[in-house]
């Protein structure tokens, strides 16, 4: 799953995140927009966000055509 800072995001995907970070605090469910942000500096642009079952998202990169 991906968290999502513009919208609500599910309690299943913050419990999830919260039981993560309890076993290592480097560890947990990553935001959509830092994701985004990783991609870019590695040459990738997001080209699409699919909404999957279960409140997932699937995320389609693409690379840059600079």
């Amino acid at each position: 799953p991906l968290l999502r800072r513009d919208r609500p995001n599910a309690p299943s995907n913050l419990a999830f995140d919260e039981g993560l970070r309890q076993r290592d605090p480097s560890w947990g469910v990553r935001y959509l927009e830092d994701v985004r942000a990783e991609a870019e500096r590695a040459g990738l642009s997001l080209d699409e966000v699919i909404e999957m079952p279960n409140n997932n998202l699937s995320l389609v990169f693409r690379p840059d055509r600079e």
